[in-house]
């Protein structure tokens, strides 16, 4: 099995469960509360984990409650958490996250902590970088430190993932080094300027991806699934029809699953089939890792 570093952000979900999400200006009352550990970074590193992937977690807390409550958790999830930093001024990066009652959700983040990550961070640790096969990255933590990291991997012939969330235009010097770029429709529209609203849109904006560099593409869907793209391989796959009760952290739990997947040598194809299942688990739970599943939970 490959090793996974996963480099990203670290958050405390602050989370209320609505009846719909409240119209700019507008107060509405909420229903449950939840606090639960969140972040892309940290959510993909929790999924990889309990998916059973050998992981490493490289992020950045505060010295406060959130970040420490943070640390605690993350030495129960089976992963290498040796270069977990603490920033002593910023505090940990929180969200607040309104999930209506389809399951759909709107997040305000505060990235805190993460907005500190450096060079210098990435520097000291350089040895779990270097000793991963698999580098998983998205774009809660500054891009200069996404790209130092990709230069890195790419140097010493990695296999770079990126997760482009929350969407954000891209250099196209860093979607080179990539092997693998995995947007929902929304960053692709970012990156690419393809609006997503049909297959043959899916298959434009993957090709657009491609000629930047990519060597492979997985637009996820949503519901509609996920489509598959690199110079050998076009494929739609669908999506587990579920009853979604919260979609937080679905795609991140996609993307860590992928890793673990391709982590053990099964193909582009195969890992997303394997991804789409432990996401559609994801959305039947409310919170971010909570809803994660666990190895055992993959049928």
């Amino acid at each position: 099995m490959e090793k996974i570093a996963i480099i990203g952000s670290s958050n405390t979900d602050l989370v209320i469960k609505t009846e719909r999400i409240p119209e700019p200006g507008e107060t509405i009352l909420g229903g449950d509360f939840m606090m639960t550990p969140g972040g892309k970074g940290a959510n993909q590193a929790v999924a990889a984990a309990r998916l059973g992937g050998k992981v490493a977690f490289i992020t950045k807390i505060g010295d406060d409650m959130f970040g420490k409550e943070a640390l605690d958790h993350y030495k129960k999830e089976s992963m290498d958490i040796s270069c977990v930093f603490t920033d002593l001024e910023a505090p940990s990066g929180t969200a607040i996250i309104c999930v209506d009652a389809h399951g759909e959700n709107c997040i305000v983040v505060a990235p805190g902590a993460n907005n500190k990550m450096t060079r210098k961070d990435i520097d000291m640790a350089i040895d779990v970088i270097e000793s991963a096969d698999i580098i998983l990255m998205q774009l809660e933590t500054p891009m200069d430190v996404i790209e130092y990291v990709a230069d890195i991997a790419w140097e010493k012939g990695k296999k770079v993932i990126l997760n482009p969330a929350p969407a954000a235009e891209l250099p196209e010097d860093l979607i080179k080094k990539l092997y693998l770029i995995t947007p929902n429709s929304t960053e692709c529209k970012q990156i690419t300027g393809i609006a997503i609203n049909s297959p043959a849109d899916a298959a434009a904006a993957a090709n657009a991806l491609l000629e930047m560099g990519a060597g492979n593409v997985v637009i996820t869907l949503g519901a509609n699934g996920a489509y598959v793209k690199n110079h050998d391989v076009e494929e739609y796959i669908p999506a587990v029809l579920v009853k979604a009760l919260d979609t937080t952290a679905a795609g991140d739990t996609f993307n860590g699953a992928l890793c673990v997947a391709l982590s053990e040598g099964m193909d582009l194809t195969q890992a997303v089939h394997f991804a789409t299942k432990a996401a559609a688990i994801s959305v039947t739970r409310m919170g971010a890792q909570a809803s994660i599943p666990y190895r055992r939970e993959i049928s």
